[in-house]
């Protein structure tokens, strides 16, 4: 990644990567993807594993209790999740991390529908504490 965000790196493998990685993605208490709105953008925060998901909600001082998140694996994030929020979209990697990434991709939404609604793997919790 340090590579790619220097100009060194290759977009098609960075992306293939992308899509075959299994991530965790927040989820808010009625079971939809966690956005947040910075730039223009609705960004969908992912995370590589349940470590870099608890640094982020330290980062966000959330350490009051157990966090939903779903895991999935980065193509349906990118293509059945991600076009599924409205307005011009985009997804962020490990967003506390020490190597952060971001794919910015604008889609306009028909509806936004629970990720309970996709036949991927089941919810789970994290306990932040």
């Amino acid at each position: 990644m340090d590579a790619f965000r220097q100009g060194f790196g290759q977009p098609a493998q960075l992306t293939e990567a992308l899509r075959s990685a299994l991530l965790l993605v927040p989820l808010t208490d009625d079971g939809r993807l966690l956005t947040s709105t910075f730039g223009g953008l609705n960004w969908v925060c992912a995370f590589t594993g349940e470590q870099e998901y608890a640094r982020y909600l330290l980062a966000r001082d959330e350490q009051g209790g157990p966090c939903r998140f779903h895991t999935v694996f980065g193509w349906r994030l990118l293509d059945v999740l991600v076009p599924t929020v409205p307005g011009p979209a985009g997804v962020v990697i490990d967003v506390a991390g020490a190597t952060p990434n971001r794919c910015p991709d604008s889609g306009p939404a028909r509806r936004r529908p629970s990720v309970a609604d996709s036949p991927s793997s089941p919810s789970r919790r994290l306990d932040s504490k």
